[in-house]
């Protein structure tokens, strides 16, 4: 019988013990199941997995434990992200259902899929990376505190910061970082993937032709007037638009980028703040893992 490693954030916004009691039931095999304990501890965990004869990996948490598995494992093993954050991305992306002991009895059939990352300055991410505003949002959202319980806001926190921010900047992003070979730009965005996040139930096709067999996609705005905003909304929302807009920077299926900023700039990855950042190197890192749909 395969002997499989459940990872679990017990501070996610939709974990309970009773949820992991039933997931691993639901889960083949002989389950070890291990809580974190602190910031970076799921990547710890990830990374002895292998060394101690784990044939599978599991993950039940948000989007930043997923992270820190993902900076963790080494593709040997196949990993299954069971949604247990508010929006947990990369698992919606990769088709599983938001119902956690669902998504867990549909990777118990054992399908695989082989898919890329992306890495910047060396921190792999599952799905996004940004430099400017949505790393702002990230911030503002992270300011706002946990939970009595320990648990993160939800996504009309992420509305409220949203709506905050524009108004504070009144629809204003002018150039402040260069992309090595592609010009200036107000703000980056990465995807390894379409949506490229969630709002709610609503996918953000910032990025619509990306693929998680592919290199990474890059949207930059150029330069951002408060009239540009809602077209802007509109082209993350339909998916359609940013190829052909003259005023929005376009590249798909990159394997390498270097990003400068004229100053420190919020930055982030699958949603956790970096801090600030003055020169990214954002690389495509093919064919890297075999997850569980």
């Amino acid at each position: 019988m395969a002997r499989a490693l459940l990872v679990v954030n017990p501070y996610a916004s939709r974990v309970t013990m009773e949820r992991v009691a039933e997931i691993r039931a639901a889960l083949p095999g002989e389950i070890d199941v291990r809580l974190t304990e602190r910031r970076g501890h799921a990547t710890d965990i990830a990374h002895e997995a292998r060394a101690e004869g784990f044939d599978a990996l599991y993950v039940f948490s948000g989007d930043g434990g997923f992270n820190e598995v993902l900076n963790g494992v080494d593709g040997t093993i196949p990993v299954g992200f069971l949604p247990g954050g508010n929006t947990s991305v990369l698992s919606r992306a990769l088709g599983l259902p938001r119902d956690p002991l669902r998504a867990a009895r549909q990777v118990a059939a054992g399908r695989t899929r082989r898919i890329s990352l992306g890495r910047v300055n060396g921190r792999r991410f599952g799905f996004s990376a940004g430099i400017g505003f949505d790393a702002e949002l990230v911030r503002g959202v992270d300011a706002l505190g946990r939970r009595s319980d320990g648990k993160r806001p939800g996504d009309l926190a992420f509305g409220w910061v949203t709506a905050r921010t524009l108004a504070r900047r009144r629809g204003r992003y002018e150039p402040v970082l260069d992309l090595e070979g592609f010009g200036r730009a107000a703000l980056v965005l990465v995807a390894n993937c379409n949506p490229y996040s969630y709002a709610g139930p609503l996918p953000l096709k910032i990025a619509p032709a990306a693929r998680f067999e592919l290199g990474l996609d890059v949207v930059a705005p150029q330069d951002v007037h408060p009239l540009d905003v809602p077209r802007l909304i509109r082209f993350m929302v339909r998916g359609k638009g940013q190829q052909e807009a003259s005023d929005v920077i376009y590249l798909h299926d990159c394997g390498r980028l270097t990003v400068r900023c004229d100053r420190p700039l919020p930055f982030h990855v699958d949603g956790e703040d970096l801090g600030d950042v003055e020169e990214a190197v954002f690389e495509a890192e093919r064919d890297a893992l075999s997850v569980f749909v």
